[in-house]
């Protein structure tokens, strides 16, 4: 980004907070960056973190450390630090990550990412260093308030073009924080500089299954004083999907679900949170593939708008999305393995080799090992997860139901 890019920036942003007051939930600006930077490295927290993640002694922690307050811009920052980082990651655990669809969008246009979400901090971040190295414009996310457990976590976040979603507030409180996001998210899509990014549910899919959820649609509704129609024609939503050959988390995801199965009253902890955020960093992931799907076009909006009633109409822009989620979802060996074995076919054995299906055998046996449940039970919700890609991209685009139910 130049110079004069960035003043745009400043002033678009400035211009644009100062009708509503969006300080509560809005990333970090420049000029806040020092005095976050310098509490950030202060914090005890923080820095013990970094310290067992680098592996570095106290001299060269301490050059991080001022090399972290001398960064003058978020972009800054995130050149030296964050891109380095998140590439470090992809080359210790995983085995590349590729993109397709940037060519069909527009440069100068800011767009509504509506992602499917499997991994905490990874979907959104790899995304963002794709971006980056393709020279489009940041991208801002979307963060539960949940997952910021640490003080630290916030300031990290934030700097790194977070806004921040309210969770767990009391049902009126809930309705203001969401107008308010609402319009944060409508203001920056037609007046601001940056695209948005945000997770078609609340929660990473555990069970494989990518389902956009009404309420979110209906969110972003809320700051629509016009048509359906011209409300989400403004939004430019694009579907976007990210794919990893290893699921990021699966024994941990499995372990929950096995316990709600068990118990219907089961609440994660922060401490749950967390142990995901960081197996999710440190965990082999395979191939990662992030792929954009078509903008969700105006003769699609039209016949949607046409449907009486608010929730039909968010019903099936809901569906919409998913499918072009579903289309655009990468499907790896592991998902055809896991399809052929849960379902018990060989229906899919021409895209696999015998090789690929007994390293996912010995993968599937070596995290289970972690799950400390019903081996048997955590066996089909483990394969559940993975088949489930390939049974939604027969239904929903190949236009034929599945033989089998899940």
């Amino acid at each position: 980004m130049s110079f004069l890019q960035a003043e745009y920036r400043i002033i678009k942003l400035q211009e644009m907070h100062s009708a509503l007051n969006f300080d509560e939930i809005r990333p970090y600006r420049n000029e806040e960056l020092s005095v976050v930077l310098q509490r950030l490295t202060e914090d005890p927290e923080f820095i013990t973190v970094l310290e067992k993640y680098t592996n570095k002694g106290q001299e060269e922690l301490g050059q991080m450390k001022a090399a972290m307050r001398a960064a003058k811009t978020i972009e800054d920052f995130q050149s030296n630090f964050v891109v380095p980082m998140i590439g470090k990651i992809l080359s210790s655990s995983s085995n590349g990550l590729t993109i397709k669809g940037l060519e069909e969008l527009d440069r100068n246009q800011r767009y509504l990412y509506i992602s499917n979400h499997r991994d905490i901090i990874l979907d959104s971040a790899l995304l963002n260093v794709k971006m980056h190295a393709s020279g489009f414009s940041p991208t801002e996310i979307a963060i539960g308030s949940n997952l910021l457990v640490f003080p630290w976590i916030n300031d990290l976040v934030r700097i790194n073009r977070s806004f921040i979603v309210k969770r767990n507030i009391p049902v009126r409180q809930m309705l203001e924080s969401s107008k308010l996001m609402s319009n944060y998210i409508r203001q920056m899509i037609t007046k601001g500089s940056d695209s948005i990014w945000i997770a078609q549910r609340e929660g990473r899919a555990k069970d494989g299954n990518d389902i956009t959820q009404p309420s979110l649609l209906k969110m972003l509704n809320m700051s629509n004083n016009n048509s359906f129609f011209e409300g989400f024609t403004e939004l430019k939503i694009v579907p976007m999907s990210i794919s990893y050959e290893i699921e990021p988390c699966g024994n941990e995801k499995v372990a929950e679900l096995h316990k709600r199965q068990s118990d219907p009253n089961f609440q994660k902890t922060e401490k749950d949170d967390l142990l995901s955020m960081v197996s999710g960093l440190r965990n082999q992931k395979g191939q990662i593939h992030i792929q954009f799907g078509q903008q969700i076009d105006k003769d699609v909006l039209h016949h949607i708008s046409q449907e009486p009633g608010t929730n039909e109409r968010m019903r099936l822009l809901a569906v919409q999305i998913d499918k072009e989620v579903y289309k655009n979802y990468k499907l790896f060996p592991n998902n055809y393995i896991a399809y052929d074995l849960y379902f018990k076919t060989t229906k899919y054995s021409s895209q696999y080799t015998r090789p690929a299906k007994a390293a996912f055998i010995d993968l599937t046996h070596e995290r289970l090992q972690l799950v400390n449940e019903d081996i048997e039970a955590s066996m089909i919700l483990w394969l559940k997860m993975y088949a489930t890609p390939v049974y939604n991209y027969e239904k929903f685009v190949l236009s034929e139901a599945a033989n089998f139910e899940l």
